[in-house]
Protein backbone atom coordinates (compact mmCIF):
# COMPACT_ATOMS: atom_id res chain seq x y z
CA UNK A 1 0.00 0.00 0.00
CA UNK A 2 3.05 2.15 0.67
CA UNK A 3 4.26 1.77 -2.33
CA UNK A 4 1.15 2.71 -4.56
CA UNK A 5 1.40 5.84 -2.28
CA UNK A 6 4.42 6.76 -3.70
CA UNK A 7 3.95 6.13 -7.04
CA UNK A 8 0.51 7.99 -7.02
CA UNK A 9 2.75 11.01 -5.34
CA UNK A 10 5.52 10.49 -8.13
CA UNK A 11 2.77 10.25 -10.58
CA UNK A 12 1.25 13.38 -8.83
CA UNK A 13 4.51 15.56 -9.08
CA UNK A 14 4.80 14.59 -12.98
CA UNK A 15 1.77 15.22 -13.88
CA UNK A 16 1.80 18.77 -11.80
CA UNK A 17 5.27 19.48 -13.74
CA UNK A 18 3.55 18.44 -16.75
CA UNK A 19 0.93 20.83 -16.14
CA UNK A 20 3.20 23.73 -15.24
CA UNK A 21 5.45 23.51 -18.40
CA UNK A 22 2.12 23.21 -20.73
CA UNK A 23 0.89 26.24 -19.21
CA UNK A 24 3.71 28.34 -19.03
CA UNK A 25 7.43 28.30 -17.64
CA UNK A 26 8.28 26.53 -14.60
CA UNK A 27 9.58 29.21 -11.93
CA UNK A 28 12.99 28.52 -10.09
CA UNK A 29 10.57 28.40 -6.58
CA UNK A 30 8.33 26.12 -8.13
CA UNK A 31 11.11 23.87 -9.65
CA UNK A 32 12.62 23.84 -6.16
CA UNK A 33 9.44 23.17 -4.78
CA UNK A 34 9.14 20.18 -6.80
CA UNK A 35 12.22 18.78 -5.87
CA UNK A 36 12.10 19.01 -2.37
CA UNK A 37 8.71 16.83 -2.60
CA UNK A 38 10.81 14.70 -4.31
CA UNK A 39 13.01 14.76 -1.55
CA UNK A 40 10.76 14.14 0.78
CA UNK A 41 8.99 11.18 -0.79
CA UNK A 42 12.53 9.69 -1.36
CA UNK A 43 13.05 10.05 2.35
CA UNK A 44 9.92 8.58 3.58
CA UNK A 45 10.24 5.46 1.34
CA UNK A 46 13.53 4.95 3.04
CA UNK A 47 11.67 5.23 6.23
CA UNK A 48 9.33 2.43 5.33
CA UNK A 49 11.79 0.30 4.32
CA UNK A 50 13.62 0.55 7.30
CA UNK A 51 10.81 0.05 9.28
CA UNK A 52 9.48 -3.15 7.60
CA UNK A 53 13.03 -4.40 8.02
CA UNK A 54 12.77 -3.47 11.94
CA UNK A 55 9.27 -4.52 12.14
CA UNK A 56 10.66 -8.21 10.70
CA UNK A 57 13.60 -7.79 12.89
CA UNK A 58 10.92 -7.62 15.85
CA UNK A 59 8.29 -10.55 14.46
CA UNK A 60 11.80 -12.81 14.49
CA UNK A 61 12.88 -12.27 18.03
CA UNK A 62 8.86 -12.59 19.34
CA UNK A 63 8.90 -16.11 17.66
CA UNK A 64 12.18 -17.17 18.87
CA UNK A 65 11.01 -15.89 22.28
CA UNK A 66 7.87 -17.47 21.90
CA UNK A 67 9.53 -20.83 21.42
CA UNK A 68 11.48 -20.41 24.41
CA UNK A 69 8.18 -20.17 26.32
CA UNK A 70 7.25 -23.20 24.41
CA UNK A 71 9.91 -25.35 25.47
CA UNK A 72 9.69 -24.04 29.22
CA UNK A 73 6.07 -24.93 29.42
CA UNK A 74 7.15 -28.38 28.67
CA UNK A 75 10.04 -28.39 30.56
CA UNK A 76 7.83 -27.71 33.18
CA UNK A 77 5.32 -29.84 32.84
CA UNK A 78 8.22 -32.54 32.20
CA UNK A 79 9.44 -31.93 35.75
CA UNK A 80 6.24 -31.77 37.32
CA UNK A 81 5.07 -35.40 35.93
CA UNK A 82 8.64 -37.11 37.02
CA UNK A 83 8.48 -35.33 40.41
CA UNK A 84 4.92 -36.60 40.95
CA UNK A 85 6.56 -40.14 40.04
CA UNK A 86 9.05 -40.23 42.79
CA UNK A 87 8.49 -42.18 45.89
CA UNK A 88 7.30 -40.26 48.92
Amino acid sequence: MTKSKGLVVTMLLTAGMIGFAGCSGVSDEEMAQLESLRQEVNTLNSDVTSLRSERTRLEREIGEKNAKLEQCARDKEETKSNLEKLPK
